[in-house]
């Protein structure tokens, strides 16, 4: 089995800064970003507030009907990173949503790939707490 080893800081490092070039380009309604952040294949799923997306070109459609605007994150709780090893991430989010009192929660599943980097193969969004959005 390949190492494991969780949090290796360069790692850490490498998809943090991704999640946060993925987390602008929500804001700035960035397809371009937001597409390449995803592994464009059927594989690929994205639960999201409002929609499921089951495989690439479903997200996709989703992103491109998308009203640009700051979304529904007002402030974040907790941000959780775990590598494991080079090729394995997770990234889980914990936040306020924007003028409800609702907390969401996102996750995302990543690998990095040999010919393509780092993208995430699953992702999800949900809310607890009060009425749904």
């Amino acid at each position: 089995m390949s190492d494991l080893t969780p949090n290796i800081p360069e790692v850490v490092a490498e998809v943090s800064a991704l999640f946060e070039r993925y987390e602008q380009a929500l804001i700035d309604n960035d397809v371009a970003v937001l597409d390449a952040t995803f592994w464009d294949s059927p594989h690929t799923i994205r639960y999201a507030l409002r929609e499921n997306g089951y495989g690439f070109a479903a997200i996709h459609a989703h992103r491109v009907a998308r009203p640009p605007g700051p979304g529904t994150k007002e402030k974040r709780i907790r941000l959780e990173i775990l590598t494991l090893g080079r090729d394995i991430a997770t990234v889980n989010l914990e936040f306020k949503v924007r003028g409800k009192d609702l907390v969401g929660r996102q996750s995302q599943s990543w690998v990095r790939f040999p010919e393509l980097g780092w993208k995430v193969i699953a992702a999800h969004v949900s809310t607890m707490g009060g009425a749904p959005l």
